[in-house]
């Protein structure tokens, strides 16, 4: 057994072991390096508060694999006996094993299979700040199963820069345990300048390193994006470096060997170690004594181009920067140097997002739907985006993992059990194990660069890459294709026996993506229309361009055109063969916003693309005209002037109390069906629309006692002395109307409708507006006599007496010659 040397935590675990026998649960916050990983479980099996095993989560491989092993090696033994270890493909674990630590997936699968969780005791959850959504819903499983079947079973969760009180309220108001640690001072240096836009992060944080190893002594940590990056930096850094530093690389896909060789001390000379955000928490890197931070860190998100969660590169937030740092001050005071300015630290998150917030929920949609709950009948720290949870179920009805009711199907709980998100597993359990190599690609990053869009490129290079070394010009990402490769293998063991009739890529592709079958348009660029409605646009160069049907596997995402990087080319033949039960025919009778008419074809659809595409030259009256009613409420309505004016009486009218109905713009377009659509038969254009008169269609909206009480109220016409009808205007603040001025002698009285007097517009023999008034007696009174001296000259045929109340009115001329 080997000493084990004190540890920060250990000062706190007393006062876990008490809450955990007393209450059965806790919240446990420690710094990154106090001891927590290797300490605790090792604590609770030696304090007998477990009955069965310990199961320990880590969200990563190494961390899981390293942490069990350095247990074993404290206990004097091999990962596999007292303490074992089990991730994706490889597992140590043994008939005498108490403590497992496993990565979160494994936990979501022992739970899927056994709700009890029969032989476990206690479930801790290790890094929970990163708040992954595996142990979001392992937590969750676990706060269920013990609240419904195991009140025995202990939980623990362990974090170093979350914030613990709604951890430990959402556990039931747990107690909350502090191991403060014990740190050297760390001094901040930064960037005297920021990074210009061109910057590579590679070349900047090699040409930062060369500086620190420069200015300081002790190993040295630096944090960089990715396993791309870390390959670029040790590239320009063996050149650089003084003959005593050793390069070690390490990320998650890197051989354990090698990994094993960054977490350990160097024998001699200095130790640089090229880490992803693997190195932030869990791993415990021996002689640290500065951090060189990219600030950058690869996350889960959900990308819209694949349809699928996928790493995307962002900075870092202020939590894990300052997190990063502390690993130069584990042994010593150490020095940490940033590749961004002081000035750039304040724009910084304050924390990461949860994944639960950015990333698909497919998976997760899926796992409940197993469970056989609903995302808010369980405990989440924070609850599931309601848009995305439904696009989620969404996805999964039409993959058929889900029914009408969202409830799990045999085929969904088939999908549940292959590891892979339900697009990838649907594939592969549809066509067997001939799809593992396509499933294993399309999860994994793209291994060719600058290659064409065409998928079946990458499957040539997979199955043959030293051929396609030779005949392509492409440069192939050997670590990637490995890893694929090595993922293909374990897939097509999972797959189990395929179906009889074996399927091309094209095909297995379109059932990963039956929502991504895309149709060329007619046109000169390559656009496309997919099947599940949206469009996407290839490059005019690509070879692929020219394709009539594609499946697209992959875009940038553009939520209003998207360019395509992936897909690869099928043939309506075997669009028919894979979906013949989902492809019918389909009356269509739409208003065009494009054309600005109504079209009518009948269409052999899939979704939302048109295999066969025919005018249907028949259709029905009725469907023509309520498409034409969609042109309506786009064009808007048109009112002639005798509609208009009939809208503003029967406003006037609703204004002093008479029961008529709402006939404003919004009124009217929302009831549309109701009054329009009998008397728009055989329109089927907006220049139709144009020049239609709604007049009578809302005279036909008044019933006739409506029209008798709107006719009372507010008359449709003023009465001339002649017994001519002028159409009263009732649009502007007083009712007008608009005559001849000849036609109002005689006229003593002014004119009044409805109790308001008329704003009269008289007009000159040619139709000109002379005068307008409201008070006609006056008007004779006043400036009568000037109009009259002015338009005896102009008009001098027609009668201009000088009293005009005592004239007869008139439209006539005098003869020539009188």
């Amino acid at each position: 057994m080997t000493p084990r040397l004190p540890l920060p935590i250990d000062d706190a675990l007393p006062e876990l072991l008490a809450a955990i026998a007393a209450q059965g649960r806790a919240v446990l916050q420690a710094t990154p390096g106090a001891g927590k990983t290797t300490r605790v479980p090792l604590a609770l099996l030696e304090a007998g508060l477990v009955d069965g095993r310990i199961l320990m989560l880590e969200p990563r491989r190494l961390a899981a694999r390293a942490a069990a092993e350095r247990m074993a090696e404290t206990l004097g033994e091999t990962a596999g006996e007292t303490v074992g270890y089990r991730i994706r493909g490889e597992s140590r674990i043994g008939r005498h094993t108490r403590i497992e630590v496993v990565t979160e997936g494994i936990l979501t699968r022992m739970i899927q299979s056994d709700p009890e969780l029969s032989g476990v005791g206690a479930v801790i959850f290790d890094e929970f700040h990163e708040r992954s959504l595996n142990a979001d819903l392992g937590l969750a499983l676990c706060l269920e199963i013990a609240e419904a079947l195991r009140d025995d079973l202990r939980l623990i969760v362990m974090s170093a820069t979350l914030e613990a009180a709604p951890v430990a309220a959402l556990m039931g108001d747990v107690p909350v345990i502090t191991s403060e640690g014990r740190s050297f001072p760390v001094e901040t240096r930064w960037l005297d300048r920021p990074l210009g836009p061109k910057a590579r992060i590679a070349e900047a944080c090699a040409d930062l390193v060369t500086r620190a190893v420069a200015e300081t002594e002790g190993g040295v940590l630096v944090f960089l994006p990715g396993e791309g990056e870390i390959r670029r930096c040790e590239t320009l850094l063996s050149a650089r470096l003084p003959g005593d530093c050793q390069l070690r690389p390490l990320y998650g896909a890197l051989p354990f060997a090698r990994q094993r060789a960054a977490i350990r001390p160097e024998s001699q000379g200095r130790k640089v170690v090229l880490a992803t955000s693997i190195a932030e928490t869990s791993l415990t890197i021996e002689d640290i004594r500065v951090v060189v931070d990219a600030g950058r860190a690869r996350r889960a998100r959900f990308d819209p181009g694949s349809g699928m969660s996928r790493l995307v590169t962002e900075k870092v937030s202020r939590a894990e920067a300052t997190q990063r740092a502390g690993r130069a001050g584990r042994v010593a005071p150490g020095v940490a140097y940033r590749l961004w300015t002081r000035g750039e630290d304040g724009a910084l998150p304050a924390f990461a997002p949860a994944e639960i917030e950015v990333a698909d929920l497919a998976g997760l949609a899926l796992e409940l739907a197993l469970w056989g709950a609903s995302a808010d009948e369980l405990p989440f720290l924070t609850a599931p985006n309601p848009g995305s949870w439904a696009e989620a179920q969404g996805l999964l009805r039409m993959l058929g993992a889900l029914d009408a009711g969202n409830r799990i199907t045999a085929h969904g709980r088939r999908l549940a059990a292959l590891p892979l998100h339900p697009r990838l597993a649907h594939m592969l359990a549809e066509a067997g194990p001939e799809a593992a190599a396509l499933a294993a690609l399309l999860a994994d990053r793209d291994p060719l660069r600058g290659a064409p869009v065409d998928l079946a490129l990458r499957l040539e290079a997979l199955r043959d890459p030293r051929g396609f070394r030779q005949r392509r010009p492409y440069e192939l990402h050997r670590p990637a294709l490995d890893r694929i490769n090595q993922e293909a293998k374990r897939l097509t063991r999972a797959a189990g026996r395929g179906p009889a009739g074996a399927l091309s890529a094209a095909q297995m592709a379109a059932l990963a993506y039956p929502d991504r079958i895309g149709l060329r348009r007619q046109g000169d660029a390559p656009r496309y229309v997919l099947s599940g409605g949206k469009g996407a646009v290839m490059e005019p160069a690509d070879p692929l361009a020219g394709q009539r049907l594609i499946v697209v596997t992959d875009t940038d995402g553009n939520p209003r055109e998207a360019r395509i990087r992936q897909a690869i080319a099928i043939s309506e033949a075997e669009i028919r063969a894979l979906f013949a039960d989902q492809i019918a025919w389909v009356d269509l009778c739409d208003w065009s916003k494009r054309e600005r008419r109504v079209v009518a074809r009948q269409q052999e659809r899939l979704g939302q693309i048109a295999l066969q595409d025919r005018i249907w030259s028949d259709a029905p009256e009725d469907r023509v005209a309520r498409a034409m009613l969609d042109g309506v409420r786009e064009l808007g309505l048109k009112m002639s002037k005798g509609a208009t004016r009939l809208v503003a009486r029967i406003e006037v009218a609703r204004d002093g109390g008479v029961d008529l109905p709402d006939v404003s713009e919004a009124a009217l377009l929302a009831e549309l069906e109701e009054w329009l659509l009998p008397y728009i038969t055989g329109l089927r254009t907006a220049e139709q629309w144009k020049g239609f008169d709604p007049h009578d269609a809302l005279v036909a909206r008044l019933s006739w006692d409506q029209i008798q009480a709107l006719d009372r109220a507010v008359p449709a016409a003023f009465v001339t002395p002649l017994g001519r009808k002028i159409p009263i205007d009732y649009s502007g603040a007083h009712p007008e109307i608009t005559l001849r001025l000849q036609e109002m002698f005689g006229q003593t009285r002014h004119p009044t409708v409805a109790g308001q007097p008329l704003r009269v517009t008289l007009l000159s023999p040619a139709h000109r507006p002379v005068q307008t008034t409201m008070d006609i007696p006056g008007f004779w009174d006043s400036s009568y006599a000037d109009v009259r001296r002015d338009m005896r000259g102009r008009y001098p045929r027609h009668p201009w007496p000088e009293d005009p109340r005592e004239a007869d009115p008139t439209l006539r001329a005098k003869r020539r010659g009188n």
